[in-house]
């Protein structure tokens, strides 16, 4: 094996650190990198399976753990025999880090990190489109959420540096370009000048021409201003596809999740959008089961799906997080939360069948990843295709569905 293992759990953001980690520790072999997740407590659980089963597989590595359940909880991680060392998220950027013989645990205040720079992966295994981190941290504070304690405040990175980075990429042979952020939408005012998301956006496009597609990661409905919104509907390069932070369609919940949206305000920002560009996809994360969350609450989140025509639904129950306002509320019970959470899933699930079966006779053009396969500017998956040449954007006609997934043949 040739440079380090990564195992990445979680968001997008850590799949562009893993690989930014996987530059800076290239030559340790011995090394496996388990790169964290804590925004559920099943996520903490994978985290330690995954743990488990890399040194059960390769018991004379070194396993290090960072990332948010890392930073949130070092001293879980630290006792576990099979972890060398933990390292937090400010530290998993310096080569230092995952040298044989530091310190057992690397976790310094992430509160006190005020500055962010762009990540230097050369490549990103395994993925045909490369992820940009514009983004850190959060200055709001969901009364569910423990992100803040693993990220810390929002920052940004400065858009000249964004740029450089993507040019690179581009010249490099990458086609689509992911902007990731743990807030995404409130990038920019820690910079001179308070620049937007929409100004970013909008200055990508402009000086790196030979970028054929850039996606954006996880939005805040509420803050897609003006120039972001017509960039959405207007710019072609801009992939067709939001995934938004809803979490619930009951305003009441959303009140006491300290969200900043009502739900008819998801609702009319989903409906402007595709009014001025009908073939958006809408994803969205929702809670089920939240705290004091009733059945007529959660009927409320049920039917925004069909409202906002979420296809891409990103659903969980709701688990306490330690130290959150949320984990002190009258909880709701466990097993009503898992079929509440269920439930969303199916709903969801229809409305993206529906959405596939509309796609299909259409040509569309895939990104081709390693398999063969790849996704429509919509994130819509189509299995291997025959002849398709990965990294390529290539025109595909739908021809049906199978387990989930369009079929296609190069038109």
């Amino acid at each position: 094996m040739s440079g380090p293992e990564l195992i990445t759990l979680g968001c997008r953001l850590n799949i562009a650190e893993s690989e930014a980690m996987r530059a800076l520790a290239h030559d340790f072999d011995d090394l496996v990198i388990v790169n964290s997740c804590a925004v559920t407590a099943e996520a903490v659980r994978h985290t330690r399976q995954a743990i488990r089963r890399a040194k059960r597989a390769r018991p004379d590595a070194r396993v290090v753990v960072t990332g948010c359940a890392a930073q949130i909880e070092p001293a879980r991680f630290a006792d576990m025999p099979e972890v060398s060392a933990v390292v937090g998220n400010a530290e998993k950027l310096s080569r230092d880090s995952f040298v044989p013989d530091g310190p057992r645990a690397r976790v310094s205040d992430i509160m006190a990190v005020r500055q962010i720079a762009p990540h230097l992966a050369a490549s990103f295994a395994d993925h045909a489109r490369a992820f940009v981190e514009v983004q850190n941290g959060c200055d709001h504070r969901c009364t569910f959420c423990v992100i803040p304690q693993g990220r810390g405040n929002s920052r940004s990175v400065p858009a000249g540096a964004v740029i450089e980075r993507i040019r690179a990429l581009a010249d490099a042979g990458y086609r689509e370009v992911v902007l990731t952020g743990v807030d995404l939408t409130s990038y920019g005012p820690d910079l001179p000048g308070a620049p937007t998301l929409g100004h970013l956006v909008e200055r990508i496009l402009t000086h790196v021409p030979a970028l054929p597609r850039l996606r954006l990661s996880s939005l805040d409905s509420v803050e897609i201003d003006d120039r972001l919104f017509e960039l959405l509907v207007g710019e072609p390069r801009l992939m067709p596809h939001l995934h938004l932070s809803l979490q619930s369609g009951d305003d009441m919940i959303l009140k006491r999740m300290k969200r900043r949206h009502s739900r008819a305000q998801a609702v009319a920002i989903v409906q402007r959008l595709k009014a001025a560009r009908a073939e958006i996809a809408i994803g969205a994360d929702l809670i089920a089961g939240f705290p004091t969350e009733s059945e007529a609450m959660f009927a409320n989140s049920l039917s925004l799906i069909e409202a906002c025509d979420i296809v891409h639904g990103h659903i969980f129950p709701y688990s306490p997080r330690p130290g959150t306002p949320a984990a002190r509320m009258p909880q709701v019970e466990r097993e009503v939360a898992k079929a509440r959470a269920a439930r969303l899933r199916e709903a969801a699930g229809r409305r993206y069948a529906h959405w596939l079966e509309s796609l299909v006779g259409s040509v569309q053009p895939v990104l081709i990843e390693k398999d063969g396969g790849g996704h429509l500017p919509g994130f819509a998956r189509v299995k291997p295709v025959e002849g398709a040449v990965r990294g390529n954007i290539m025109e595909v006609r739908m021809t049906g569905i199978e387990d989930t997934q369009l079929t296609g043949a190069i038109a």
